[in-house]
C-alpha cells in the first residue's frame, strides 16, 4: 500500500508546546504501546506523528509511506522517525492541491512507483484505531481497481459537528460537497445521511498527474518542485473532488478524531498529568502536561488544562482553551525548544549579546559543518562522548571537555553510540536582541 501522509505547517491552538517551528502533530503526549518507532528509547511517550506511522507499519508492514511537508518540518520528522521515511518537500505554501500533485509525482518520479498504482492520502494528525488502517487499504484496492476515479472516506458523524465537511448523498446515487454548515444543517445533513469529510482520498497516480497538467501545466517531479512558487494556490477538495463525477465512498465507523485544540488533545490523553506534576483530591477534570524541570502543584482545579514547557506556561479552563490564538499571536517571544534531524536544543538564557543552550545530539548524529562570522562559541560536554572537528582537526571529546570556536572557525560536533549532551554559550553580535526571534540551530 502507498500512502501519503499530509503533514500541515505550524499551529498556535497547542501554544505552549506548539509554535512556529513546532507543530502539534510532533508532540509527545501519547503512551506508547507495543513497538517503538522513536529513536528515544528512554522516552515513554510518542508524538501523533510517530503514532499514526506505527500504526500504519502494524497495519502493513510494507506500507511505503511518504510525508508532503513543509522544509521546517523535516528535520523533526527525521528525527522522530528515522531517515527512512520518504519525504516530498514543498518548497512553500501553495495549499492541497499543488502539495498532492507534488508528492503523487515525487512516488513516480522520485521513488519508482508505477503511474497506475494507487495511493491513499490522508492526514498526518488525526486521532484513530485499528479499523482506520483497514479502510485505508479497502480504499486503496477499490482504487486499484479502477471503477472510481477518486475513492473517498466517509466518517460516520457522532454529533453534528461545525467543524468538519459533510459528504452529502443525492437521490441519484452521486454525492455532494459541504463545507463546516451551522449546527442546525449539520444536524439536518446527518438526519439525511451524510457523512464527515476528514479528508481522506485515494486515486491512481496516473489520475492525479493528469489533473496537474491540466491544472498546474506540468505532470513532472522536477519541474513541479522548481516553479512551485508560481503554482496556482488551490484546494484538493475544490480542484479535484468537487469536479469529479465518478466517486466512491468508503465508510469508517470507528474512533475519528481532530486534536487541534487543548480541549479536544486531553480527550485522547491516557493520563491526567504527563511530566512533574500533583493533583490534589479535590481536582476534577484537570489535564498537566510539564516539560519543565520543575514540580506543577495543582490544589481543587476543576475543567483545567495546564501545559508548560521552555516557550512559556498556560493555565485554562478548558472551553476557554480553543479561543487562545489571538493572545498567542500577540506574544512577542524567542522560541526556546526545537527538533533537528540531529536531535534537539533548548534555549535556556538571552542576555544582551549572549545565549546559552543546550544541545541533545541522537547517537551517531552530527551538526551541519558550519560556521559564524560574527559570534565565538563554547561548548561544555556534560554527558555522552563523540568527536568535534574545528577548521579540519578532530578531537575526542568527553563529560567535562571545553571546546571553543572564535568567529569564522567552521566546526562540527559527532555524537557517540550513547549520544551527546552540550551546554553552548554563543557570544557576539551575532545574537544582538533583533535577531534572537529569529534564532536557528545549525
Amino acid at each position: 500500500m502507498n500512502i501519503i501522509l499530509l503533514s500541515g505547517g505550524s499551529g498556535k491552538r497547542l501554544w505552549p508546546l506548539s509554535n512556529d517551528i513546532r507543530s502539534k502533530q510532533f508532540i509527545k503526549i501519547f503512551k506508547k504501546h507495543g513497538l517503538d518507532m522513536t529513536l528515544d528509547t528512554e522516552d515513554d511517550y510518542e508524538s501523533m506523528v510517530q503514532r499514526i506511522y506505527r500504526q500504519i507499519r502494524t497495519a502493513d508492514p510494507n506500507a511505503d509511506v511518504t510525508i508532503a511537508t513543509s522544509k521546517s518540518q523535516v528535520s523533526a520528522i527525521h528525527n522522530q522517525l528515522g531517515e527512512e521515511v520518504g519525504i516530498s518537500v514543498e518548497p512553500c505554501r501553495r495549499d492541497t492541491f499543488p502539495a498532492i500533485a507534488l508528492a503523487t509525482a515525487y512516488l513516480k518520479d522520485c521513488r519508482g512507483v508505477d503511474e497506475n498504482e494507487a495511493v491513499v492520502v490522508c492526514p498526518v494528525d488525526p486521532y484513530v484505531e485499528d479499523g482506520y488502517f483497514r479502510t485505508l487499504k479497502e480504499m486503496c484496492d477499490s482504487a486499484q481497481k479502477g471503477t472510481a476515479n477518486l475513492v473517498l472516506m466517509g466518517i460516520e458523524p457522532t454529533y453534528p459537528s461545525e467543524k468538519y465537511g459533510y459528504i452529502k448523498p443525492k437521490k441519484d446515487g452521486s454525492w455532494g460537497f459541504t463545507e463546516k454548515p451551522t449546527a442546525e444543517k449539520a444536524a439536518e445533513y446527518i438526519e439525511e445521511g451524510a457523512l464527515w469529510n476528514g479528508g481522506v482520498f485515494a486515486y491512481k497516480l496516473s489520475y492525479v498527474l493528469s489533473k496537474a497538467r491540466e491544472l498546474l501545466g506540468t505532470d513532472t517531479y522536477e519541474e513541479l518542485f522548481t516553479g512551485y512558487s508560481g503554482l496556482k494556490k488551490i484546494s484538493f477538495d475544490y480542484a479535484v473532488v468537487e469536479q469529479e463525477d465518478k466517486i466512491e465512498v468508503v465508510r469508517y465507523s470507528g474512533t475519528w478524531k481532530d486534536l487541534g485544540t487543548w480541549n479536544t488533545l486531553t480527550e485522547a490523553m491516557e493520563e491526567k498529568t504527563i511530566g512533574d506534576a500533583t493533583l490534589n483530591k479535590n481536582c476534577s477534570n484537570v489535564h498537566v502536561i510539564n516539560e519543565l524541570g520543575i514540580p506543577i502543584l495543582v490544589m481543587g482545579g476543576k475543567n483545567m488544562v495546564i501545559s508548560a514547557s521552555a516557550d512559556g506556561i498556560l493555565v485554562s479552563d478548558k472551553e476557554q482553551s480553543s479561543y487562545i490564538k489571538p493572545f498567542v499571536d500577540a506574544i512577542d517571544h524567542q522560541i526556546m525548544f526545537a527538533e533537528k534531524s540531529w536531535g534537539s536544543y533548548r534555549v535556556l538564557d538571552v542576555e544582551e549579546e549572549s545565549m546559552t543552550v543546550k544541545v541533545t545530539l541522537n547517537p551517531g548524529h552530527k551538526m551541519n559543518y558550519h560556521s559564524h562570522e560574527k559570534r565565538d562559541e563554547v561548548w561544555t560536554v556534560i554527558s555522552g562522548s563523540g568527536k568535534t572537528i574545528v577548521d579540519g582537526m578532530e578531537q575526542k571529546i568527553k563529560p567535562g571537555d571545553v571546546v571553543t570556536m572564535a568567529a569564522g572557525c567552521k566546526h562540527t560536533v559527532i555524537a557517540g553510540k550513547k549520544g551527546l549532551q552540550l551546554i553552548e554559550v554563543q557570544m557576539g553580535k551575532d545574537i544582538s536582541v533583533k535577531d534572537k526571534k529569529k534564532y536557528r540551530m545549525p
